[in-house]
């Protein structure tokens, strides 16, 4: 059989392929598929992954994708781009994001055909990012809605659902500031040069006049000056960002799982902008709480580790983060998308059950003197009636003095499958083990914003302190307590679905948390598992503290837990290597291995003998 045949969707990514090169004007130019980030680097471009199956989402996204980068080939000029890009963050965000829309609006007065493929990507962006439900303008950043702004105005064409919503919800701001400047968008957008002055003066506008840094042309000194006025008048209140970030923040491993729209370009992406979601609230007069400097006790692993602010922390239920008719529908979406999996769970947790109820059912002591009659011992009884009768007592089994807790990596990166596959297994071995007595917990970890959220806002409103430890908002979840029985936190899991909810990921605090939770637990036994499928990433931590500050953090907490060896450490990492990281810990390739390796490495826990299992964590022998 000849190799194009051996993959249907073969042929339509070779005549995709052509087709992105003779619109990029560029036949050298590579393209390839991968289930990473797509991109554009030199000669070559990386397009979303299309499978056998050819679904239409993945086509449109693979056209939209392919069409979008093209065009920013073909019509973009790097030299004159850099010549003119702003200095600071936020300017430079709305500069990457209207020159994006330019590029994909010029082409589309050339090629009509290709906004009907972009609308389809903006609109599956707009998806996946939640933008339907944003219901104000904090919610959503700025430099995203001006995209949309531009290309709505340069091409007439009304935007797909989401990118519509967000917006309607900045539109007033963006008119009321610089309509007037907006109105020769006409005249500029085939020009890049023109439209990077225009874009400045629109940057100028809407308050980040500071941001801009000199002017490459050497005439407009005063205009930047004149409107840097208005720099607290947007609703999110980015004034305080006119300094420029490092540049270590311009991207991270974590935010580039996140981009399909704009990873192509080497800059900044709409979710590195997050960091000023919050603006508004983190506008604290200086001297006023919390603006004290950290005690060295976040952390019993590292009194050293510093937090550069807790206040914007949240540890939160589940069922607190959604309504409840909003959890009904996401757990009726998770049980849909997982359907064909469920049963290889659940047949993988019979197993796992019947090996702990055989074992639950071998727990007798025999010849006691009151309890439950022994029948097997009645013949004596006969034989001799002298002979006393003789009773049996069940015992206490580990099972019913054990707690489970489960931690689930809640980051950007687990979005899609495996977050869902995560989901229902956890799912699945709670109401497994409740049935053998243990008791399960299931908790999650994410941060509330990306790039920082309200504490990086507060840390740049107090003049960028050095090395402020960590540098953004933790949210921790708890989708099902210990003592809440599975049937009341079923729905709490579909949790998991809500788009907008996985960010960032800081491993060693969550760590931390869940030991912490477990430790004041009334059971002698504690087994804590951990799902993760990267190293602790959190872009506004890292770039302003030493090097791997985070990691070493977590490694400090590991080696803290299977120190004191009061809970039984264990871990899986999703594609990612943990074992480096854990002394307990089996890595999986494929996230369809997740429902086994979660069941066998429990199963294992407690088929392991009492005696050599009490001196691996240090528990003193029964007598």
């Amino acid at each position: 059989m000849s190799k194009t045949t051996d993959n249907p969707a073969d042929p339509f990514k070779k005549a995709l392929a052509e087709a992105t090169r003779v619109m990029a004007d560029d036949p050298d130019l590579g393209v390839s598929y991968s289930v990473d980030p797509p991109g554009l680097a030199g000669d070559a471009m990386r397009l979303p992954q299309v499978s056998r199956r050819m679904s239409r989402d993945e086509v449109l996204l693979a056209r939209g994708t392919a069409d979008a980068f093209a065009l920013r080939r073909k019509y973009h000029d790097a030299e004159t781009h850099a010549r003119y890009r702003p200095s600071g963050q936020m300017a430079r965000d709305l500069y990457e994001a209207m020159e994006m829309a330019r590029c994909e609006a010029v082409g589309a007065r050339v090629m009509p055909g290709t906004a009907t493929n972009i609308d389809a990507m903006i609109a599956a962006e707009a998806t996946r990012k939640g933008y339907a439900q944003a219901r104000e303008a904090s919610e959503v950043p700025l430099a995203v809605a001006a995209g949309y702004m531009v290309r709505q105005m340069a091409t007439g064409r009304p935007l797909p659902g989401g990118a519509s919503n967000v917006l309607g919800l900045w539109r007033a701001f963006i008119e009321t500031q610089a309509a007037g400047t907006l109105s020769g968008l006409d005249a500029a957008l085939e020009d890049q040069a023109a439209f990077a002055r225009l874009a400045r003066r629109v940057i100028s506008d809407l308050g980040y006049a500071d941001q801009l840094g000199d002017d490459p042309d050497g005439a407009d000194d005063d205009a930047p000056e004149d409107s840097a006025e208005t720099d607290g008048e947007p609703p999110e209140s980015h004034g305080e960002q006119e300094q420029p970030d490092s540049d270590e923040a311009d991207a991270s491993p974590e935010q580039s799982q996140q981009d399909t729209q704009e990873a192509a370009q080497a800059h900044v992406s709409p979710d590195d902008m997050a960091e000023s979601e919050m603006g508004e609230e983190a506008e604290l007069p200086e001297g006023e709480a919390p603006s004290e400097p950290p005690a060295p006790s976040f952390s019993e692993a590292d009194p050293d580790y510093k937090v550069f602010t807790p206040a914007f922390d949240e540890e939160i239920h589940a069922e607190d983060l959604a309504e409840p008719i909003e959890l009904e529908r996401l757990r009726a979406y998770l049980d849909q998308q997982l359907e064909p999996l469920k049963g290889a769970v659940g047949r993988l947790a019979n197993k796992l059950q019947r090996r702990l109820q055989a074992q639950q059912n071998r727990s007798w002591e025999f010849d006691r003197e009151e309890g439950i009659l022994d029948a097997g011992r009645l013949a004596r009884v006969v034989a001799n009636p002298t002979t006393p009768l003789s009773f049996k007592v069940e015992k206490d089994t580990e099972f019913r003095d054990t707690v489970v807790t489960l931690l689930l990596d809640n980051s950007g990166s687990m979005r899609g499958r495996p977050i869902s596959i995560a989901a229902i297994c956890a799912d699945v071995l709670a109401r497994t083990l409740e049935r053998c007595d243990v008791k399960v917990e299931i908790l999650g970890f994410t941060t509330r914003a990306w790039k920082g959220g309200q504490s990086r806002e507060k840390w740049l409103a107090e003049g960028r302190p050095q090395m402020p430890g960590r540098l953004n908002d933790l949210r921790h979840i708890i989708y099902k307590a210990a003592d809440a029985p599975w049937r009341r936190a079923r729905e709490n899991l579909g949790l998991m679905m809500k788009e907008g909810l996985l960010k960032e990921n800081i491993d060693g605090e969550a760590l931390e948390w869940a030991h912490r939770r477990m430790m004041v637990r009334p059971e002698a036994r504690k087994i804590l598992m951990v799902i993760s499928d990267g190293a602790p990433v959190d872009d506004s931590t890292v770039s302003v503290n030493p090097d791997k500050f985070l990691e070493q953090h977590l490694r400090d907490v590991i080696e803290m837990v299977e120190r004191r060896k009061q809970v039984e450490l264990l871990a899986i990492g999703i594609g990612h290597d943990v074992t480096r990281y854990y002394q307990r810990a089996v890595t999986i390739s494929d996230v369809e291995q997740l429902a086994g390796a979660m069941t066998e490495q429990l199963a294992a826990l407690f088929d392991t003998d009492p005696r050599a299992r009490a001196r691996m964590i240090g528990i003193r022998k029964a007598i």
